[in-house]
């Protein structure tokens, strides 16, 4: 069996997503998601009818999420900090609070699986409660793919 690398992230709004502060992040949700879509390794992402997922309100309607799957580690670091996706990352102080506690997760999931919003808040969970594990691991303590005899 192979695995895939899914991501979730979760962002405090500053203010709703209506209103003058956040009209340039509005504004550049579409080229980024384009851009995640167009990027070598992208397998999926959450999203509505509408192609964004700014409406989810699983953690609460002053929360954004974002959530995909990856071919692996590689392909999602380049594109979270090696691609136009750097400029909308820089300015997130502009749009959202710092969070005192984990915001974002990864996890290894089987070939062709496609998480919930449940399995991600679980992994959240996990991470938030354990620290980074071969379950649950951030950018910077990540695990391997589970290997498969």
């Amino acid at each position: 069996m192979d695995f895939q690398l899914a991501q979730l992230n979760i962002a405090h709004l500053l203010a709703p997503l209506d209103t003058p502060q956040l009209a340039d992040f509005v504004a550049n949700l579409d080229r980024i998601n384009a851009l995640a879509e167009s990027s070598p390794g992208f397998v999926w992402r959450l999203q509505t009818e509408e192609g964004n997922a700014t409406d989810i309100d699983f953690f609460g309607p002053e929360y954004i999420v974002n959530m995909s799957v990856w071919s692996d580690f590689a392909a999602l670091h380049s594109y979270v900090y090696r691609s136009a996706h750097t400029e909308v990352l820089r300015r997130k102080r502009e749009w959202f609070h710092t969070m005192g506690a984990a915001h974002m997760v990864l996890w290894w999931v089987p070939e062709a699986h496609r998480p919930t919003l449940e399995e991600a808040g679980e992994k959240l969970a996990l991470l938030r409660e354990h620290g980074p594990s071969a379950e649950a691991f951030t950018f910077k303590q990540r695990f391997p793919a589970p290997v498969t005899v």
